[in-house]
């Protein structure tokens, strides 16, 4: 790791608690453009962490039977269900760990968590994709399966996140990787 990466990774958890809350706090005002979790398609939930309170009823309620974690194992140790809780409850958990604030899913991770999502929505299941706000790093995997599924462009699968979940907020190093996983598809070639 490099020193830029291990200072992005030091402010990353650094800010982590502080903005959690924001998000939190977000998520509860009247009116809030920004809840928890968005139904992105029959298949996918895009959202925030998965809070251990909240959990039972997503799976109850939304039919969410596998889980796609884009954050590092801190974000999730006290708050989240442990991949024990996720597997007594008949959910499948892919942890695909990216650090937060300049992370970007890698191009084998994105091939992964997309082959993950597809082969629950084929079964009918949900698949709740996340990291701490839902705005990045998961809105990032849930492009590339916008791109595999209906054979997009990045920016067409953005756009189309974004009118459902306005606050996504996708970076140039996450939309370069997108791009890259869209040419991939193109030419047939694997990560």
């Amino acid at each position: 790791m490099g020193v830029a990466e291990a200072l992005g990774a030091g402010a990353a958890r650094l800010l982590f608690y502080p903005s959690l809350l924001y998000t939190a706090a977000r998520a509860r005002l009247p009116g809030s453009r920004r809840p928890w979790f968005h139904r992105i398609d029959e298949a996918v939930l895009l959202g925030a962490l998965p809070l251990r309170g909240r959990s039972r009823r997503m799976v109850a309620e939304e039919n969410v039977r596998a889980v796609v974690t884009l954050t590092e194992n801190y974000e999730t140790r006290f708050f989240c269900c442990s991949p024990q809780e996720w597997k007594a409850m008949g959910v499948e958990q892919l942890c695909l760990s990216t650090v937060d604030l300049t992370g970007v899913p890698t191009l084998e991770n994105l091939h992964k968590g997309v082959d993950f999502i597809l082969k629950h929505r084929a079964c009918g299941n949900t698949v709740y994709v996340h990291c701490k706000a839902g705005r990045s790093r998961s809105a990032t995997m849930v492009a590339a399966y916008l791109i595999q599924l209906h054979h997009w462009n990045p920016q067409e699968a953005i756009q189309a996140i974004a009118k459902i979940r306005p606050h996504i907020l996708i970076r140039h190093k996450q939309v370069q990787v997108l791009e890259k996983f869209h040419r991939n598809m193109i030419t047939g070639t694997a990560a």
